[in-house]
């Protein structure tokens, strides 16, 4: 089995991991608490990015487009929600140092540019155009031959899934109304892509041959390994859908039992009994 090891994408997670763990420090001497769940959802995506940049899955992504395709699904559409969830305020606001965040507040342009960005009428066409550029035959192939193509190609996926992940788990706690909208955004997302797997999965012709081949893949046929790659991509789709389906109809139902419990009278207190002893006559 072949595996790849990148120093300088490892570097990268590990700081990634010290600036958590310094905000974390940071919350606690100000008395300010971060959950479990929270900080494990962090080192989940942490995890799953390790393993998609690291590895069998990095060292074979070039010789199959199945275990290329996985490799996109962990550090894009499995990663970057789980580093959202990881990262919700107030553990944003201590995330990087005070010298970062106040460098990036002075600019107002690109604060101005990410609330425009953020919006879920924006977010979406923009994660939709960035999947299917990155997909054309040029930059696909072009990503494998060159790699820093192929990095720049990773933080695209990266970033856009962070993107459209934004308005859902909103990091920041600035909530938008409602819950239930949620699903048919994610829904919209994910049937989007949906398309791109069928067409990996009904496709006669061999995709990426100029990178992959006509030929047979680690002991499976061009067409073989390009189905399972449509068909990875359709089940992740269609899993995250159901999840999130799920989930916000479970948050709605809470927020809505919240809303409509009744408000219980304040009970009367018992009257106290006159002082001293009444006398029958």
């Amino acid at each position: 089995m072949r595996l790849s090891v990148d120093p300088v994408v490892l570097s990268l997670l590990a700081l990634a991991g010290l600036l958590y763990v310094r905000a974390l420090g940071i919350l606690r001497r100000r008395n300010l608490r971060v959950s479990r769940g929270q900080q494990a959802c962090w080192w989940i995506g942490i995890a799953l990015l390790t393993i998609g940049l690291n590895g069998p899955i990095d060292a074979y992504d070039d010789r199959l487009l199945s275990v290329h395709m996985a490799q996109h699904q962990l550090i894009g559409d499995l990663a970057a929600p789980f580093l959202l969830a990881g990262v919700r305020s107030p553990l944003l606001l201590f995330y990087l140092p005070r010298p970062a965040l106040v460098a990036l507040a002075r600019r107002r342009w690109l604060r101005s540019a990410f609330r425009v960005l953020r919006r879920p009428l924006v977010a979406l066409p923009v994660w939709v155009l960035t999947t299917y550029a990155w997909h054309i035959s040029a930059l696909f192939e072009g990503a494998l031959r060159h790699p820093p193509l192929h990095a720049l190609q990773h933080e695209c996926f990266l970033a856009a899934n962070l993107l459209l992940w934004w308005p859902v788990l909103e990091p920041q706690r600035r909530r938008m109304g409602g819950q239930l909208w949620k699903i048919g955004y994610i829904f919209a997302a994910r049937m989007s892509t949906m398309f791109l797997g069928m067409v990996f999965v009904f496709s006669r012709g061999v995709l990426y041959a100029g990178v992959y081949g006509t030929g047979p893949r680690e002991g499976l046929s061009a067409l073989s390994d390009q189905q399972t790659a449509g068909g990875t991509m359709m089940s992740l789709d269609i899993a995250i859908m159901a999840i999130a389906a799920c989930w916000f109809f479970w948050v709605a139902s809470r927020e809505y039992d919240r809303e409509e419990a009744p408000t219980l009278p304040t009970q009367q207190r018992p009257e106290r009994p006159l002082a001293g002893n009444v006398s029958e006559r």
